[in-house]
């Protein structure tokens, strides 16, 4: 039904309880015999009513409320609307007849309206409750929380369409003082321990965490045991992730593999991260990678004075070009279609634009595809960053940050060790620059492109099997927003030569992380979807780690971010490896590859 529909029935509606209660209250007054001389006043005192009571019943917007939702601020406004309408209209009428009504006819008048427009409103509210509580098809739903976006997900359950279907059994909460209590009438049933009895005593068949100001690591707790319930699991999101931090229902999503990290949301010195970022210009290498976009997207919320997207594929380019431009239209931006291996382009970028930050995000990632590729690995992950390096030093750049990776750590893949060397050709480079160069190193981030989760994902929509390599490897996870973040972050605080090292929490099994994503489809692993063990790949290895055993980190301001104490490195040395470097290239792989051990102590090829 539209607005205007709607507020002429309900206008109409109330002139008639108006009529109504006047013409009951003179009944009542004279036993059911209205003298003739009152009865004129009556019909005074009624349309003087009709048109004040109506003009304050808009006035308090009583006919642009949601009564399928009201709660107590709605009734006190509907009283004072009805009240205030009522003196006047009795003083009004008082005022043209020369004489008042008797204060009895006024007093029941009001209460009569009191019930009539307020109860009629109300069972409005009762049968939208109740629309859906006699289905026998109805799934039985619990919500986690009985606060107040418990309460606001309870009111939603019974009276929203989007919820047609479903049935509200009751509350789960930890607070003991609200055990037994009634939240929206609904009772509260236990706490997280009662979960599963919960859900498997009444058939759950959805469940809802509402938990939003709830510590991430309390909620990653809460999941792990609604998800070994079989139910569906809902979530509303923490407030920090919350645009305005209002909640509302159409935040609520489905349970992710973020959410099981558990880690809280990362805090930021904004103040240190615009003081080198903001009204500069910001070159971004890899822009249309995953975690070049998501450089690009908070970069921009710093206002910088141009911000540069360099890429070498032109379809990811125009892609995030195109979000920045519609999500931040007054950020000055520069697309560069380039390859960091062609060395004169470089030099042209640099030279054209001038870039005062650049972050260096471009790199080869895939460990398998570079095993068998070592010299593409080398010419882009070392050589391509040396030429972007190079520039950065000729043309005054004032902070050049590389992201890294933990694979650089004892590397046992080409990818790995490439990155490890380029770690080390930036670490010598600020020997002799007035560029700051760091580089940053954290594992896997989820959802990347290439990355275990979204090849997970294909093959449960697929009906399976997952593949998982090895029923023993662990990795480091963090989400792509979570660690550029923090590379952000540790950029502001570069001294030059360090290596930055991100806090990536505890690893995780993948394994583990294959039977989550199962069980968050709806899926029992190795009943409705096989899990199946296909060994570990060229390059990889179970474990990756974050420090060589040279290394040693110290804290920095913040709690996340640690830094590796820079190791001296011989830059003759270096170029002279990188001479032999370029004279192999293209040679076979086992040339490569002890050019690479050579310059890289700790690299230990994995047969």
């Amino acid at each position: 039904m539209s607005y205007k529909k709607r507020m002429l029935i309900l206008l109409a509606l109330d002139i008639a309880i108006i009529w109504v209660a006047i013409a009951v209250s003179y009944m009542f007054r004279f036993n059911g015999d209205i003298p003739p001389a009152y009865e004129w006043k009556m019909y005074i005192f009624a349309l003087v009513s009709t048109v004040i009571s109506g003009f304050c019943l808009f006035f308090y917007r009583m006919y642009k409320r949601s009564w399928q939702h009201a709660s107590i601020g709605e009734i006190v406004e509907l009283c004072k609307a009805i009240l205030i309408g009522t003196v006047l209209s009795y003083l009004a009428t008082w005022l043209l007849c020369g004489e008042r009504v008797p204060l009895s006819i006024a007093t029941r008048t009001l209460e009569i309206m009191l019930l009539l427009m307020g109860g009629s409103r109300f069972a409005w509210r009762l049968i939208r409750v109740n629309r859906y509580k006699k289905s026998e098809n109805a799934t039985n739903m619990l919500v986690v929380g009985a606060g107040d976006c418990g309460a606001l997900i309870a009111k939603e359950i019974m009276t929203s369409e989007r919820f047609k279907g479903s049935r509200l059994i009751g509350f789960i909460d930890d607070d003991p003082y609200k055990l037994n209590m009634r939240v929206a009438g609904h009772p509260v049933m236990g706490d997280r321990s009662c979960i599963a009895s919960i859900v498997k005593k009444y058939n759950i068949h959805d469940i809802v965490i509402a938990m939003p100001s709830a510590r991430r690591s309390e909620v990653k707790d809460v999941i792990h045991v609604c998800k070994l319930t079989g139910a569906k699991v809902k979530i509303i999101p923490a407030i920090n992730d919350l645009i305005t931090g209002e909640l509302a229902v159409e935040k609520l999503r489905s349970v992710e593999v973020e959410d099981l990290l558990g880690r809280d949301p990362v805090r930021i010195d904004m103040q240190g991260v615009l003081n080198y970022v903001s009204h500069k210009v910001v070159l971004v290498t890899g822009a249309g990678g995953s975690i070049g976009s998501e450089l690009c997207r908070q970069i921009a919320s710093f206002q910088p004075e141009k911000l540069l997207l360099l890429g070498h594929g032109e379809n990811s380019i125009y892609t995030i070009e195109m979000e920045l431009r519609e999500r931040f239209p007054e950020v000055c931006l520069e697309t560069v279609i380039a390859d960091i291996q062609d060395r004169e382009r470089m030099k042209d970028v640099f030279q054209r634009f001038r870039p005062q930050v650049v972050f260096h995000a471009a790199a080869h990632k895939h460990v398998p595809l570079m095993e068998r590729n070592p010299s593409e690995a080398v010419k882009n992950n070392v050589f391509g960053t040396r030429n972007v390096a190079d520039c950065a030093d000729q043309y005054g750049t004032e902070r050049f940050v590389m992201i890294s990776s933990d694979k650089a750590v004892n590397p046992t893949s080409v990818m790995g060790a490439t990155k490890r060397i380029a770690e080390m050709y930036i670490q010598s480079m600020n020997e002799s620059s007035t560029t700051q160069f760091v580089a940053v190193r954290f594992g896997n981030v989820l959802g990347s492109r290439g990355s275990v989760i979204p090849r997970f994902r294909q093959q449960i929509a697929a009906g399976g099997p997952v593949t998982v390599t090895h029923p023993d490897m662990v990795r480091y996870f963090m989400t792509i927003p979570e660690a550029v973040q923090l590379v952000i972050q540790a950029g502001s605080f570069a001294q030059g030569g360090e290596i930055f090292i991100l806090d990536m929490g505890n690893p995780v099994r993948i394994k583990d992380l294959a039977q989550d994503l199962i069980r968050l489809s709806g899926y029992e692993p190795d009943v409705d979807i096989e899990i199946q063990y296909t060994g570990m790949r060229e390059g990889e290895k179970l474990f990756e780690e974050l420090l060589t055993e040279v290394e040693a980190t110290t804290a920095t301001q913040h709690e996340r971010i640690y830094v590796g104490q820079p190791i001296e490195i011989s830059r003759s040395d270096l170029d002279m490896q990188f001479r032999r470097l370029e004279k192999v290239l293209g040679e076979d792989q086992a040339s490569v590859r002890g050019v690479i051990e050579r310059i890289v102590p700790f690299y230990s090829q994995v047969s």
